[in-house]
């Protein structure tokens, strides 16, 4: 019996030690990979040309095939042992995936449309809600499917635009359709930054009113608030951000490529430049086998500062080329 007992619990403990090797090896994050070279390559594969907005949006079907394609698959609804006990990964698939959704609505009204009296493009229109079922979706439809089924019509989008007989798929790299989406990366930014920084917990001013004397609230708020982000979470935000700033860095390049002489017509090619390094910072090798959260000026690192830190100042450039973007 007692022989039994002891080779259960053997069997137990390889059992589990396999699965955290096999946990350890799916939450090794993606690498960065070169935008324009991966497009040419693309582009020679499948015959066709590198036009404008090709770089872009096989940018952002190369992020979103990262999601499904990277050891372990897609993991945010996964219902069984290991990844189900796992919650970096899938804080950062939730990051990069909120990126994604933001470009392609972008895509559907902005960058493939003229002007907004012009009509939406149908591969768009199909491909952007697709990306917006929840992301622990597990059932049918799963999250997986349907993001799938996205990369696909983001697909048929790309191959109309590099065709010359599809006159009607385009993809329009003007300084106004640039700064609608930037206006969305600044909020997401802004928000992780904001929620990186309560790691340690602030008191801050209420400023939602500020600069208007006449607005107004649908309810009270108080003029202070305590706000600290709970300790169980503080690695979740902090790989979610990690996410982010990963599928943010490649779309900013790509976006560097397509929008080049619309940059250069501002003058704003090294202030893109700088936010990317920033992001590009992000990205660095986390040494310690944990987030740590120490105290502002303690002995111990604050990693979710020092993410905030850089997100920051991505997020304070994105808003000076955004309204550098505006200027004539």
């Amino acid at each position: 019996m007692q022989q039994h007992i002891g080779k259960f619990f053997g069997a137990l403990g390889a059992f589990i030690f396999l699965g955290y090797l096999l946990a350890v090896y799916w939450s090794v994050e993606p690498d960065k990979f070169d935008v324009v070279a991966r497009a040419t390559e693309q582009a020679a594969q499948n015959n066709e040309k590198l036009v404008t907005g090709y770089v872009t949006t096989n940018t952002l079907i190369s992020v979103s095939e990262t999601l499904l394609n990277k050891p372990g698959g897609y993991l945010s609804n996964d219902m069984l042992p290991p990844s189900v006990f796992m919650d970096n990964m899938p804080a950062w698939e939730y990051g990069a995936i909120e990126m994604v959704r933001d470009l392609a609505l972008s895509m559907r009204k902005d960058f493939s449309r003229s002007q907004s009296q012009s009509t939406e493009h149908t591969a768009l229109k199909m491909a952007q809600p697709q990306f917006n079922i929840s992301s622990t979706a597990w059932a049918w439809p799963s999250a997986e499917g349907e993001y799938q089924t996205g990369i696909d019509y983001l697909k048929e989008y790309r191959s109309k635009i590099a065709s010359l007989s599809e006159r009607d798929s385009q993809f329009y790299a003007r300084a106004d359709n640039l700064r609608g989406w930037l206006k969305e990366a600044e909020k997401r930014l802004g928000s992780l930054s904001q929620r990186l920084s309560a790691s340690v917990g602030q008191d801050r001013v209420n400023t939602d009113l500020a600069g208007d004397s006449a607005a107004n609230q649908a309810t009270y708020a108080p003029s202070h608030s305590e706000i600290k982000t709970s300790w169980w979470k503080i690695d979740d935000v902090f790989y979610e951000s990690r996410g982010a700033s990963w599928a943010l860095l490649h779309f900013l390049k790509a976006i560097e490529h397509d929008f080049a002489d619309v940059l250069a017509k501002k003058n704003a090619a090294v202030s893109l430049q700088q936010i990317i390094r920033e992001l590009e910072a992000t990205q660095e090798t986390v040494w310690s086998p944990m987030i740590l959260n120490g105290s502002g000026f303690g002995l111990v690192a604050n990693h979710s500062l020092v993410m905030a830190n850089y997100i920051s100042r991505a997020n304070a450039a994105l808003i000076e080329l955004s309204e550098l973007l505006a200027q004539g």
